[in-house]
């Protein structure tokens, strides 16, 4: 039996394992520029929405002045608010661009001795 001598190379199982990449590549690429995957969640009936009273919110102005909840107030008193509240309590700071950094290192500082790790930074879109 004489084997035959092949001049070229037949492409189309090569060309359909591309196609069948690429068909995957681009339904994965449309999960990830849309940065989720849906999910449906499932319900509770003992679930709770959320309270802007369970949160703290600080506020630093231009000058680098503190204000905890629209009240003015400085670094020690602020701590010593804070400490009253849960560790899981949600904390967000909103600070002024043009404040100056070391006021915000401050508050991060305080919050990370006192091991609180829910926290935000609220920026403007």
């Amino acid at each position: 039996m004489k084997l035959q001598k092949y001049d070229s190379i037949n492409v189309i199982p090569f060309i359909d394992v591309l196609l069948v990449l690429l068909a995957i590549v681009l339904l994965t690429s449309t999960f990830i520029t849309r940065g989720i995957i849906p999910v449906a969640l499932p319900n509770s009936s003992s679930a709770e929405q959320l309270k802007p009273d369970k949160e703290i919110v600080i506020v630093i102005n231009e000058n680098g002045e503190f204000f905890l909840e629209d009240t003015p107030i400085v670094l020690e008193e602020l701590e010593k608010q804070i400490l009253q509240k849960s560790v899981e309590t949600p904390v967000h700071i909103h600070t002024d661009k043009n404040t100056k950094f070391e006021s915000f290192v401050n508050i991060l500082d305080m919050l990370k001795k006192n091991t609180y790790s829910n926290i935000s930074i609220v920026t403007k879109k």
